[in-house]
This record gives structure tokens, sequence and C-alpha cells, in this order.
């Protein structure tokens, strides 16, 4: 859509009557996520109420539109990179932030650990590593104070403020070890979300459980990475009287990963009583089922 007919546009979302507004509406809802900033100038260049309000609402419709759009290409490809998918939740709240803010934080958390790796190292001993750095130097951490706040979910928030929840804590983790080539990956377990050491990279993801385990060992990132064996999620399956399943003890999917998150922060804003929220919420965990009914 040209730049004039947008600006012509704008000027007409303050008309009184609603037949005008909403064929208004309906026209810049059509244009694309670049839009936004002609339409945020235009909400600072005018003090009034119902004109902003009815701005603010056509920025969040293109730029929700928008990041379905990039969450459902995401689903589409597999969630091949799992920080992407986590940077797509943190997206839905905060429309601006790009890819980059994010993969230069967790960079920056990658080096630090590097530098205190070396090949002669064994497993848990770059567990430990990086577990020093993670919880002990960075401070990373279980939001005890306030567990529900939809802030645990999205990874912007968890980079900058350092506190989170089992699953956030997990795809940081998960996505640094990644990065440094340790087989580190996330397993959907109720009640709670950690990690499996691999005995190689990929070597039991989405295997059926007639195959053997490949899994070293368990990490927990909500108690400072402390490093379990299979008895022990055992021994918490049973605590928690659930019915053992295999998944409960495998990696899962990175979609399947994302779709944790967005059930949390489903739970969060049920929490909070935030309608809207809700209901987009679902909306992003429809993409998720369309694809795997396809």
């Amino acid at each position: 859509m040209e730049n004039d007919r947008i600006k012509a546009l704008i000027t007409l979302l303050d008309d009184p009557s609603d037949e005008v507004f909403h064929t208004v509406e309906d026209e810049l809802l059509k244009a694309d996520v670049e839009v936004v900033p002609d339409l945020e100038k235009a909400w600072e260049d005018h003090a009034n109420g119902l004109f902003q309000e009815r701005i603010e609402n056509i920025i969040h419709s293109i730029q929700f539109r928008d990041v379905k759009k990039r969450f459902r290409a995401w689903v589409t490809f597999h969630g091949d990179d799992l920080l992407t998918g986590a940077w797509l939740v943190s997206k839905y709240q905060y429309p601006e932030l790009t890819f980059e803010e994010v993969d230069e934080s967790v960079n920056k958390l990658r080096k630090d650990i590097w530098l205190e790796l070396n090949e002669h190292l064994t497993a848990l001993e770059k567990v430990r590593i990086i577990n020093h750095i993670l919880f002990d130097v960075h401070g990373f951490a279980r939001n005890n104070g306030n567990f529900l706040a939809p802030q645990n979910s999205y990874i912007s928030d968890v980079l900058d403020q350092r506190k989170g929840n089992p699953i956030s804590l997990s795809i940081i983790y998960s996505v640094i070890a990644n990065r440094l080539g340790l087989p580190i990956y996330g397993v959907n377990l109720p009640k709670n979300f950690i990690l499996a050491f691999m005995d190689e990279p990929g070597s039991s993801i989405g295997i059926s459980d007639k195959e053997e385990s490949s899994v070293l060992f368990y990490i927990n990132p909500i108690n400072k990475g402390a490093v379990l064996g299979r008895k022990e999620i055992e021994h918490f399956i049973k605590q928690q009287k659930l019915e053992p399943r295999y998944s409960y003890y495998e990696p899962c999917s990175n979609i399947e990963t994302i779709r944790r998150v967005l059930n949390n922060l489903l739970v969060a804003y049920e929490h909070a009583g935030q309608l809207v929220k809700i209901e987009e919420i679902r909306e992003l965990l429809a993409i998720i089922d369309e694809d795997s009914v396809v």
C-alpha cells in the first residue's frame, strides 16, 4: 500500500462516523507490518483519546498477525531452531523485539562458558562449568517471588532479569549447550521441565519406547543444574502420582517445548484474568495443533 494512501487513511481514523472508521480500519489492516511506524507517529502527533485508542488496536492487530505468520512458518519447518521459537513467543508481548537482541544475549553467556571449557573434560565436568557460570556467576534462578508471572515465559525477560520458570531456564541452558556442541535437550516432564544429556547429539529424540535410551543423565535447571539419574526421575513420577510414560524420560521436540511455554502463558493469563491475551495465546497454540493434524 502506497505511503500517501496510508497517511490519508490514518487522518480519517478520528471520523465520528462508525461506517467511515470501519472502512478505514479494514483498509489499514490489509497493510504489512511496515506500516506500524507511520501509525505510531500519528499516535504521537494526536492527543485525541479515541484516535489513539483506535490506532493502538490497529497496531496490535497488525503486529499479532505478523507474529502468527512467522510462528506458522516456524512450525511448518518443524521448529528447527528452538531459540527462534522462544523469540517468537516473546515477540508476541514485545513486537519490536528482534531476534538479534535475544541471540546476542545468549551468545554472551555462551562465550563466558566456552572460555572455561576444554575437550579433556568429562560430560559431568562440563555441566558443572555451565552450572557455575549460569547460576552462580550470572544468577539465573527460579522466580520464587512471582512464579505465575507471564514474564517467566518470555525469554527476553528471563535473559534480562535472570529469573524464570523451569522451561524458560531449560531453553536458555539447552540452546547454549547446543551451541557449545553439547547434546543437551529438553524433557517434557509434568510439573517440571528438565534436560537430558545424551550419549551423542540427537541420539534418541523421537525414538520409540522399544529402543534403548541414550540418556547419560538428567539436569534440573530449576535447582541450579542438579544432576539426576533415571531412578530419581522415576521417584518424582511416583511421588506426583503420575502414570509412567516414555516421554517423561526422553527429549521432546522443539515444537513440544514451545507448546509447553504457551500453555504456561495460558495459565498465567487465566490467573490474571486477561481475556484478550488468553484468546490470542490459544490462537498460537491452534497453529501447532493445525500442523500436527496435517
